[in-house]
């Protein structure tokens, strides 16, 4: 095989054993890699109603990871301990490049060991060792002990201590977020993964990848969006998002705030800055300052700063640093602390929650649970700006309404990379549309989210998609693999990869009911619920679903799944 290297390690950690598996060709065409791997082994594995903490937990590279432009990449996949949907989580930085190197595309991790441990893959030989004195460090301790040793995937305490929303951090910095990862990881006590590898990519054909290889390079340069990320990151958005009265503030009550002491241009004038490039990206979106300190993401900002009604830089950094070391997803952790306040007021600066959240200490253990749990217990659900569980990002729904519709049919819970509408609706790519209708999104957005599975699984990063197109990603994939795939074959792979996590999720008991938003943003000036439930039916006639969201057995059967869900 070209691109794969069609080894899978499958651990019980029940028993403390390693084996050895193929992966099919088969499935590898099928599903590609990272997410779609992840989703196509977890629904072989795991019934969709078991307990989250007794799903496995699934470490996965696609077949462009570490060969392709922006392709240091890796995903994870189980069932949510936040949401109970399937989830899976994309990471950047070096340590996915590092497992294609060490010849293995995916690691199926089962069972609880009775003792700390963490995994060693050394070029394809995979060991489980002993994680007792690491037990109870936060995420920079964690990798400064093991980085000798390879690239190192790991948890902080709050992975440790199972909070609903805790990640696994890479090279430090770089998170696998959203859904709770981390604490299936906790649960399973394993501390980290560490990776060496040393062996190259195998390329069938590398004359024809040199040539697509160039031209992708020549449109990544040449991209204006990309040229603004690596110049300011993603804090240029905040102005913009806030300009156009998309900004979530006080918990999504309002949407616009006073930004100019948050926004990218104060941080430019105001830190000394460096940038730090993932695996195989000229773009470096990602800022740092001269001391090593991370810069927010643009997300981070939006929810510890106007969420939480709060405009001071310099807490938004510390809460950032706090939640990245124990690891914890900001958007969550933000948004909980949002939810927080406008039930209990601003009981605590926003540093110490996130702390007491990792800890689970006092209010940070109620509030670890995640703000739909959290509200619950309080009689007051409709505070918390989540669907399916999963707190809604930086972009409210009410100023974007494609992004809406995605965030309510995002397979893992309201999430701006399931399909990112703000590209069309917002900086106009690949052309600006209109944002305050739902006409002709249902269509453009099952697009978006096939062609968003797809690069999961490829495993390239999603920034590259304001500069290349469905048609570039096959070219490069067939030079790679040796198969060849059109732009429709691989739309075709995300469709299907799709259809899997929603049937996933109908099995696990969602329903079209939860298909939706909170009340929130429905009505007095927002968005007209009609209209919403004639673009979601839309949606699912696109889709060739059922008026009950559920996929046509002829669907099913035309994507190769099985029709009999």
């Amino acid at each position: 095989m070209h691109g794969w290297t069609g080894n899978i390690a499958t651990i019980d950690l029940d028993c403390g054993t390693v084996r050895q598996d193929k992966l099919s060709q088969e499935v590898a065409r099928d599903f590609l890699g990272g997410r779609g791997l992840g989703a196509a082994i977890l629904c072989e594995t795991t019934d969709p109603k078991a307990d989250a903490f007794d799903a496995p937990l699934i470490l996965a590279v696609g077949p462009l990871t570490g060969i392709a432009p922006m392709s240091g990449r890796h995903s994870f996949v189980t069932k949510s301990p936040l949401t109970g949907t399937i989830v899976d989580s994309s990471g950047g930085g070096w340590f996915g490049s590092e497992l294609k190197r060490a010849r293995v595309d995916a690691v199926v991790i089962n069972g609880q060991s009775e003792t700390p441990v963490y995994i060693s893959i050394n070029d394809h030989d995979v060991r489980i060792e002993d994680a007792s004195d690491l037990w109870g460090l936060n995420v920079r301790e964690t990798t400064k002990r093991l980085e000798a040793h390879g690239k190192v995937a790991c948890i902080g305490r709050a992975g440790e201590k199972c909070v609903r929303f805790a990640n696994i951090m890479n090279d430090y910095v770089h998170a696998c977020g959203r859904g709770g990862i981390g604490a299936v990881m906790g649960h399973a006590r394993l501390k980290a993964i560490v990776v060496h590898g040393s062996t190259k990519p195998s390329i069938a054909d590398e004359v024809g990848f040199e040539e697509v290889n160039k031209e992708i390079s020549r449109l990544l340069r040449a991209s204006p969006p990309l040229k603004s990320l690596s110049t300011y990151g993603t804090p240029s958005l905040v102005s913009l998002i806030n300009y156009l009265g998309l900004m979530p503030t006080k918990n999504f009550r309002d949407v616009r705030f006073d930004v100019e002491s948050i926004s990218g241009d104060y941080i430019e004038e105001n830190y000394e800055l460096k940038r730090r490039s993932c695996y195989k990206c000229s773009v470096a979106c990602k800022h740092m300052t001269k001391k090593d300190i991370e810069i927010p993401e643009y997300e981070t900002i939006a929810m510890f700063g106007p969420d939480c009604d709060n405009d001071d830089f310099d807490k938004i950094v510390d809460a950032n640093r706090v939640c990245n070391d124990y690891g914890m997803d900001t958007i969550s952790c933000g948004s909980t602390i949002a939810c927080h306040q406008e039930l209990r007021g601003k009981t605590h600066g926003l540093p110490e929650l996130a702390s007491m959240i990792g800890e689970r200490e006092g209010v940070g253990d109620e509030l670890s649970t995640g703000s739909r749990e959290y509200a619950d217990a309080v009689g007051a659900g409709d505070v918390s700006m989540s669907s399916k569980g999963m707190e809604i990002p930086g972009y409210d729904p009410r100023g974007a309404l494609g992004q809406s519709l995605a965030y309510a049919t995002s397979n893992r819970g309201a999430c701006h990379m399931r399909a990112y509408m703000i590209a069309p609706e917002i900086i106009g790519k690949p052309k600006l549309i209109d944002r305050h209708t739902f006409a002709g999104k249902a269509g453009l957005l099952s697009i978006f989210q096939n062609l968003s599975a797809a690069m999961d699984s490829l495993t390239v990063c999603r920034f590259s998609s304001f500069a290349l197109s469905a048609e570039e990603y096959s070219s490069i994939l067939s030079v790679v693999t040796g198969m060849r795939y059109t732009s429709e074959d691989l739309l075709r792979v995300g469709e299907r990869i799709w259809n899997l996590e929603r049937i996933f999720n109908l099995r696990a008991g969602f329903t079209h009911a939860d298909d939706t938003l909170p009340k929130r943003f429905f009505g007095d000036g927002g968005i007209d619920r009609g209209e919403f439930e004639d673009a979601l039916y839309e949606y699912y006639r696109f889709r060739g679903w059922g008026h009950d969201g559920v996929p046509a057995g002829w669907k099913l059967e035309e994507l190769g799944l099985q029709p009999d869900w």
